[in-house]
């Protein structure tokens, strides 16, 4: 085989890369926080909600997680314009990977609440606090620092999964890069490059997540300290 890399982009292609991986990170920051919010919202219905809230919740997250991201890509993308909804492809990109996020964090997050002490609660309500008050400053935070490498690592596989949404001509790194081997035919040399930004990206996260868990749960860093000195 003689084949010899080329690594020799022009300064369009490195800046379209460049736009793509940011583009990335908007998808997959935005995705996470709202879908964050969604799942939050399904995993209290699913735990504590009425007959109707617990079969909404149940049905969405279970269609979601058993059905292909792809296949609710092209649904939102071609299928609701049949019903006179058209959507830019950024716009139904960033509704499939909040919808798909979501059903993930509602289970996630589900099981961190289940974990929760019962005595807990039952303390809580018996200082006469409402059941938003208790979910607001007894469940939901605790329970979310228990599932939060969980979270952490389902967001790293929503930013990775999020190439997908190359499929309708969305605008992010996958897209991006197949408009440069588009144009300047290296296609090995792009497509490594755009693996080793997404390693990069990945990277990324991983340590801001570990930082950020840090300034969400005191605990944390207090343990970590205490560690360090016993060490």
């Amino acid at each position: 085989m003689d084949y010899t890399l080329q690594f020799d982009f022009s300064y369009d292609d490195w800046m379209m890369l460049l736009d793509g991986a940011s583009r990335t990170i908007v998808f997959s920051i935005g995705s996470m926080a709202i879908g964050l919010a969604v799942g939050i919202a399904c995993a209290i219905a699913r735990v504590s909600g009425g007959g109707l809230a617990r079969a909404v919740a149940g049905t969405y997250v279970e269609f979601i997680r058993n059905t292909p991201i792809l296949v609710q890509l092209l649904l939102i993308y071609f299928g609701l314009p049949s019903l006179g909804l058209r959507l830019s492809a950024d716009t139904a990109a960033m509704i499939a990977l909040i919808f798909n996020f979501g059903a993930y964090a509602a289970e996630i997050v589900r099981a961190g609440i289940e974990a929760m002490p019962r005595g807990q609660i039952e303390a809580a309500q018996s200082l006469g606090m409402t059941r938003w008050e208790i979910y607001r400053y007894i469940v939901i935070l605790p329970a979310i620092e228990r599932v939060y490498p969980a979270l952490a690592s389902q967001f790293t596989l929503l930013m990775l999964g999020s190439s997908i949404i190359s499929a309708i001509g969305a605008s992010e790194l996958t897209s991006a890069a197949n408009s440069v081997q588009s144009q300047n035919f290296r296609s090995f040399e792009v497509y490594l490059v755009a693996g080793g930004m997404y390693l990069v990206l990945t990277l990324l996260m991983r340590f801001l997540f570990s930082n950020l868990a840090l300034l969400l749960f005191p605990r944390r860093r207090v343990i970590g300290v205490a560690t360090q000195q016993v060490a």
